[in-house]
């Protein structure tokens, strides 16, 4: 009789191992699975920002090209900038100019300046 209840005490303990063991693996089990669903969630979010990275660069390649055409235009306007400054400079000298002939002129025929 005492064997008999060792042997159902030693089967007890063996089946409460194992469905303890079973039940840690359990867990381990849908730990992994969560871990899995999250991967593959943060890839499908992921892959939403590598196509938004992809449109900014086709878009940056196209202001690129556009911009490039804008070159052109830009040089001209800093020619026509260059000339204006200088343009700005004779006009500058012959209203010196100017102005030293006027006075000549009043000295000469002692015209009072207005």
């Amino acid at each position: 009789m005492e064997q008999d209840h060792l042997a159902e005490s030693l089967n007890d303990l063996f089946t409460n191992v194992s469905m303890m063991i079973r039940g840690e693996l359990q867990e381990t089990n849908n730990v992994l699975k969560l871990v899995e669903k999250m991967n593959t969630r943060v890839a499908e979010e992921y892959k939403g920002f590598g196509d938004v990275a992809s449109g900014l660069t086709i878009f940056v390649e196209q202001l690129k090209c556009k911009s490039g055409s804008f070159d052109e235009y830009v040089e001209q306007i800093d020619t026509i900038e260059q000339q204006v400054t200088e343009f700005e400079a004779v006009i500058s000298m012959l209203d010196k100019y100017v102005s030293l002939l006027e006075s000549k002129v009043q000295s000469a025929y002692q015209i009072p300046p207005p």
